[in-house]
């Protein structure tokens, strides 16, 4: 079934529709993407802990840590420096923490306005739900501006943490055979910046395992990789979950998000006491780091009144082999 949006305000929850999909959006916790329903299945992380108001400078775990984050200007926390002075950037960034302005709402689309509070950014989100020839399409627009003075480094990457269970299978282009290991969970694929093999990867013991494929929670699997940059036809991420009847399809525009990072969670992660992630979040970036403040030839900055802009898309489609509802 379906999670039940709870949070602060929930009048000002957002829900667009279209057919047997529905996307409900909490402006005011972070312009949160809390749950995408399709055929009375639930495809987000479910909360870990209850919704609440977030402050400036707790981290990520320490909160509910579920849904559909959008994390800017960095994923990491950090401190950079600017022709403004220093810079610090909280854990998974600014807008998370943040209470969104919801500018506009039709039945099956929403435009989004929230301001970052460690750098002088904005972001402008336009979220749209069809339906397609074969399930429905999420389409996500976003425009960044740097609304100060001076120029602004920036980057950025979707947080969407979609659930996963033992058996789900994850599938990139052909061509993409090696990531770059940003950190795994007691350290089983090596440590950070190591190359990592795609899908069959080598684990510090000698031993090979299929990184595509989710494996029970009972594992503790925490990893994160990057891959990129990747070229136009290396544009998508396919997670398939044949017992929720889904597939679910990432698509990105590589000239304007070049790279691909891809939380792998299987009950690694938090590392505190209490529930665990079991997701998987393919997660379109600018950078193939969580840090702003590593920088290299991906590394951005915004001049005074300059914009970005670029595409995310997510299809879901429905397969055969459900059997029960999630």
């Amino acid at each position: 079934m379906a999670q039940e949006i709870t949070g602060i305000s929930e009048k000002e929850n957002v829900l667009i529709r279209a057919g047997n999909c529905s996307v409900t959006i909490l402006p005011q916790l972070g312009g949160k993407i809390a749950s995408i329903v399709v055929n009375d299945h639930e495809l987000l992380q479910a909360p870990l802990a209850p919704r609440a108001p977030r402050t400036r400078t707790m981290s990520f775990d320490a909160a509910d840590a579920s849904g559909w984050d959008e994390c800017l200007p960095s994923v990491a926390d950090c401190k950079v420096q600017t022709s403004a002075g220093e810079a610090a950037v909280p854990d998974h960034g600014d807008l998370w923490r943040e209470v969104w302005e919801t500018k506009a709402k039709t039945a099956n689309s929403a435009r989004f306005h929230a301001k970052c509070f460690s750098l002088p950014l904005a972001l402008d989100r336009n979220v749209t739900l069809v339906e397609t020839e074969k399930g429905w399409r999420l389409s996500l627009a976003y425009t960044v501006t740097n609304t100060g003075s001076t120029p602004s480094p920036w980057s950025w990457s979707a947080h969407p943490l979609f659930t996963a269970e033992a058996g789900d299978t994850i599938t990139l282009p052909d061509s993409i055979h090696q990531f770059r290991l940003e950190g795994s969970g007691g350290g089983r694929l090596g440590k950070g910046g190591d190359p990592v093999s795609w899908p069959i990867a080598t684990l510090v013991d000698g031993s090979k395992t299929d990184l595509s494929v989710a494996q029970p929670p009972e594992s503790g699997i925490g990893d994160k990789l990057f891959a990129g940059p990747l070229t136009a036809d290396q544009n998508w991420c396919l997670l398939e979950r044949p017992k929720a009847g889904v597939r679910i399809k990432i698509g990105f525009d590589p000239t304007a998000t070049p790279y691909l990072g891809l939380w792998i969670c299987h009950g690694g992660w938090p590392d505190r006491p209490g529930s665990k992630q079991t997701a998987v979040a393919p997660e379109p970036s600018t950078a193939p780091v969580d840090s702003l403040a590593i920088t290299g030839p991906w590394s951005r900055v915004l001049a005074p009144g300059e914009s970005f802009s670029w595409p995310m898309t997510v299809d879901f489609e429905p397969i055969q082999g459900v059997t029960s509802h999630a």
